[in-house]
């Protein structure tokens, strides 16, 4: 078989769906023993005991409301509509400062909630 070049295997990956692609780094990953995750995913913690242990990427995440800010309606809009709360409920919990909105969700649920908060006008941490 001969080789192909690097613009020969781009050509052969671009008449590839989604799904052909997913499948075929699979079996890239499987065949060669790699990962083909991102360089951030792979970070490397030094703990108390000086021992090298990789990170496993955090897939739950908290949303946080740290303030309301000047349009705590809109806010309150938001928390209602982001969850299943009332109108009282949501109230008070904008009304109380570091109130999780949203608890164990995926990164994105929790970046788009974020997003929607802070364009009402709130503070919001992700955690």
């Amino acid at each position: 078989m001969a080789k192909l070049s690097q613009d020969e295997l781009l050509e052969q990956f671009a008449d590839m769906t989604l799904i052909e692609l997913s499948a075929f780094v699979s079996a890239f990953e499987e065949k060669f023993d790699v990962t083909a995750a991102a360089p951030a995913a792979a970070v490397v913690m030094a703990g108390p005991a000086g021992g090298a242990e990789a990170v496993e990427e955090q897939d739950e995440f908290d949303v946080i409301l740290d303030g309301a800010g000047d349009k705590k309606i809109q806010v309150i809009k938001e928390v209602r509509a982001l969850t299943s709360l009332g109108l009282k409920e949501a109230k008070d919990l904008v009304d109380t400062a570091g109130a999780k909105v949203l608890e164990k969700v995926a990164k994105d649920v929790a970046e788009k909630a974020k997003a929607q908060l802070e364009g009402a006008g709130a503070k919001v941490t992700v955690k």
